[in-house]
């Protein structure tokens, strides 16, 4: 069984304390590390957007890492974020994708009114698999 591989986004990469969402993708890793996240899987990062998704970008920047250019999941640092990046990927890219909240005692489906019906539907989905 594959285990999702999970990139932490954020726009700085060496776990920077002056900048949270780095350091929170540090620490959150760390934590992946030590097993300590429900679930399993691999979860790493700060990384950038364009080296959690894509090989080349991985290796013009010399980042290796056990998700660098091949993630399955992306985690954002926050609700804004990854607002932008869902509609930017539905809206310009026409891309069907899945979305929800995690962290809370049940995961939270996160669409739009907006949203295809495939879109919702996989949200809900996930949200499911998720419970």
């Amino acid at each position: 069984m594959h285990l999702a591989e999970s990139g932490v986004d954020s726009s700085e990469r060496t776990g920077l304390p002056a900048i949270p969402s780095s350091a929170e993708a540090a620490i959150l890793s760390k934590m992946g590390d030590r097993g300590q996240l429900p679930g399993g899987g691999v979860v790493d990062g700060p990384l950038a957007l364009d080296v959690a998704i894509d090989p080349e970008s991985a290796r013009i920047k010399k980042l290796a890492g056990p998700v660098a250019g091949n993630a399955d999941c992306l985690i954002f640092p926050n609700i804004e974020s990854a607002n932008v990046f869902f509609k930017s990927c539905t809206k310009l890219a026409g891309a069907e994708v899945a979305a929800i909240v995690v962290g809370a005692k049940v995961p939270c489906v996160l669409t739009s009114r907006g949203d295809s019906e495939t879109t919702k539907l996989c949200s809900i989905a996930l949200a499911a698999l998720m419970a």
